[in-house]
C-alpha cells in the first residue's frame, strides 16, 4: 500500500469513527441500518456526488491486474499517476504487465494455474480457453449489472453483441474505432524519393522497394528497408490481415454460394501470401518478422531504418510524436512539420478498397470469480471500471497528471516530451480503458497529421470487409482453434521465409481439413444456416 493511501486511510477511518460517535451520542443504539452498500454501484464511486462520503466508509479494494504492454518500460504501482487513480478509486492495484507479443501464452497459463487476478484482460474472446473457462462459470457474467452505472450503463449493444458469448458478456469492452486500421509511412522519405501517395497494391510495392534502394534518408548508405511486420500477439504479422484483403480475400470467412468458406481456401489468400514472400525475398520487410516483439517495432520507424507499418492509422501521430522528440535532442526539429501520413489503404485488382474493420472493441476486462467470490465484490469492482470511465479519468489514464505528464493548452493537452517518464508512469494504463459510453478523454491539439487520422478513419468505415461469422462460437473451435491456428501460421510462415513452396502449402491446408477443419466448416455453416438472410 503506498503512503499517501494509508494515511488516506487512517485519516477516512478517524473520520468515520468520530461521525460514529457523535451519531450514538445523539440516537443512541436505535436508527435504521445502512444497508448493503457494496451492492449498491453508487458505493463504488459513480460520480454521484455521495462517493467521498461512500467511499469513505470502506476500506481501499485490493486489486491485481493483467495487462498488455507495448514497451519495454511501463508504469510501476507506486508510481505517481497510478496512487493517483488509487486516491480518486479508493483502491490499492498491483499490475501484472505482460509483454504483448507473449500475452496469449501467458493468458493460457495463467488461466490453466487457476490463480487469476481480480481483473484480466482477455485479448481475444473467442479464444477457446476463455470460450471454456467462461461457459463453465469461471467468470462473471457481467451484462446483467451494467445498467446499475452510470457509464457503463452506455455500453453500445452492438459492440455488447461482438464481444458476447452465446450473447452473455463476461468481461467489460475495450471499445475502438470501427474503421480504424490502415497505413502509416514516412512521408519525408516518399518526398525524397520523387513518389506520390500510394493509390495500388503497385504502388505500395514500388514505394517499398524505393524506400530500400533509393537511400530515402539521404545519407548515403544503404541501411534501410520498406516496412516492419512483428510477431503480434502470437501470430507472426499483424500487417498481413490487412493486407489480405487488397487482394479479395475475405476476412476470415467469405460466403460462396450460400456457403461459408474459410478465408485460406480462397485462390487470392494465396497470391495475397506469394506478395508477402516477394516482399521477403527482395528484403523489403524485416527478416526476423516472425519473432521481432510489438513493444519495439516503431522503433525502426523512428530510427530511420524502415518506412512503413501497416496498422491501425493513429499510430501515425504517436510515430509522428517521437520522431519529433528524438529530433528535438538533436537540435534539429522542425516542429510545424510532419514526418508521418496515413492512408486507408490501396486498391487492388478490382480497383476497390478493401479495409480491416476492428469489431468495435480490442479485448475485454474478465472478472474471475475465484478471486473476486461475492457479487458484493463485483460491483465494487465493476464500480472500480465505471469510474475509470468519467472524462476526467479518462484524461489521467491518457495522459498522466497535469504540470507533470502534460500541460493544458485551452481545450487540448500538450504531453511532456520525456519519452522515459511518460513510458514509465502513463503509458499503458489507458489498457484498462472501455471508452463507455465513448472517448470523452481531452485530446491533443488537432495537428493536420491528427485531423487526417480521424477523417481516414471515418472514411474507411465505407470500405469495410466484415466477416459473416463474427458472431458465432464454435464447439469445434473452442477444443481445437488453436490447434488448427497454428497449422495455417505455421505454414505461411514457412511459405513467406521459403521453407515450402506452394505444394507444400497445399498439403498444409489439407492436414488442416483432415484435423479438424472440416468439422468447423461444417459447425460454422449450420450456425450460418440458422441466422443467414
Amino acid at each position: 500500500m503506498s503512503r499517501h493511501t494509508k494515511m488516506g486511510t487512517m485519516k477516512r477511518w478517524l473520520s468515520v469513527w468520530l461521525v460514529a460517535a457523535m451519531i450514538a451520542a445523539i440516537a443512541g443504539c436505535g436508527g435504521g441500518s445502512s444497508g448493503d452498500t457494496a451492492a449498491d454501484p453508487a458505493s463504488a464511486g459513480n460520480g454521484n456526488g455521495n462517493e467521498g462520503k461512500e467511499q469513505a466508509e470502506q476500506a481501499p479494494l485490493d486489486l491485481t491486474i493483467m495487462l498488455p504492454i507495448f514497451k519495454t518500460n511501463y508504469p510501476k504501482d507506486d508510481g505517481p499517476v497510478v496512487e493517483e487513480i488509487e486516491k480518486r478509486t479508493n483502491s490499492n492495484i498491483h499490475f501484472e504487465w505482460v509483454p504483448n507479443a507473449s500475452y496469449a501464452d501467458k493468458f493460457n497459463i495463467t488461466l490453466a494455474s487457476g490463480k487469476l487476478p481480480s481483473i484480466i484482460y482477455v485479448g481475444d474472446v473467442k479464444a477457446p480457453s476463455f470460450v471454456s473457462a467462461a461457459k463453465s462459470g469461471a467468470f462473471w457474467e457481467v451484462g446483467p449489472y451494467l445498467q446499475q452505472f452510470p457509464n457503463l450503463s452506455g455500453a453500445n449493444p452492438v459492440i455488447m453483441e461482438n464481444s458476447s458469448i452465446e450473447g452473455k458478456n463476461y468481461g467489460i469492452y475495450r471499445g475502438r474505432v470501427l474503421g480504424r486500421n490502415g497505413i502509416a509511412y514516412r512521408k519525408d522519405w516518399l518526398d525524397n524519393v520523387g513518389l506520390e501517395t500510394p493509390q495500388t497494391v503497385d504502388d505500395f510495392y514500388n514505394m517499398l522497394k524505393a524506400f530500400k534502394e533509393q537511400d530515402p534518408d539521404k545519407n548515403g548508405q544503404n541501411d534501410t528497408y520498406g516496412m516492419v511486420l512483428v510477431k503480434w500477439t502470437g501470430q507472426w504479422a499483424s500487417g498481413f490481415d490487412t493486407i489480405k484483403l487488397w487482394f479479395g480475400t475475405p476476412n476470415k470467412w467469405g460466403v460462396v454460394d450460400g456457403k461459408l468458406v474459410p478465408e485460406h481456401q480462397y485462390p487470392e489468400y494465396v497470391e495475397a501470401l506469394k506478395f508477402m514472400k516477394k516482399l521477403y525475398d527482395e528484403k523489403l520487410i524485416n527478416s526476423d518478422f516472425a519473432v521481432m516483439d510489438s513493444a519495439k517495432w516503431v522503433d525502426p520507424i523512428v530510427n530511420n531504418k524502415a518506412g512503413v507499418i501497416v496498422d491501425v492509422v493513429d499510430v501515425g501521430a504517436r510515430i509522428d510524436d517521437k520522431i519529433h522528440a528524438a529530433l528535438a535532442k538533436e537540435g534539429k526539429d522542425e516542429p510545424d512539420r510532419h514526418y508521418i501520413d496515413v492512408l486507408g489503404g490501396v486498391t487492388g485488382a478490382d480497383g476497390k478498397l478493401h479495409t480491416l474493420p476492428t469489431s468495435g472493441f480490442a479485448g475485454i476486462l474478465a472478472i474471475p470469480k475465484s478471486s473476486v467470490k461475492t457479487e458484493e465484490e463485483l460491483m465494487r469492482v465493476l464500480g472500480f471500471l465505471d469510474q475509470l470511465n468519467e472524462p476526467e479519468m479518462q484524461t489521467l489514464l491518457n495522459f498522466g497528471l497535469e504540470g507533470i505528464h502534460y500541460n493544458p493548452v485551452g481545450e487540448f493537452v500538450e504531453p511532456i516530451k520525456d519519452t522515459v517518464k511518460l513510458e514509465s508512469e502513463v503509458e499503458g494504463l489507458n489498457q484498462m480503458l472501455g471508452f463507455i459510453p465513448e472517448d470523452r478523454a481531452k485530446k491533443v491539439k488537432q495537428t493536420p497529421l491528427r485531423i487526417k487520422q480521424t477523417e481516414v478513419q471515418k472514411a474507411n468505415e465505407e470500405f469495410i470487409v466484415t466477416n459473416p461469422a463474427e458472431s458465432f462460437i464454435s464447439t469445434v473451435y473452442s477444443q481445437k482453434g488453436q490447434q488448427l491456428d497454428n497449422i495455417i501460421n505455421d505454414a505461411r510462415i514457412k511459405f513467406i521465409v521459403g521453407q515450402i513452396d506452394e505444394a507444400g502449402l497445399m498439403s498444409a491446408f489439407e492436414v488442416w481439413r483432415k484435423t479438424g477443419g472440416d468439422d468447423l466448416v461444417k459447425e460454422m455453416n449450420d450456425l450460418y444456416n440458422q441466422v443467414k438472410p
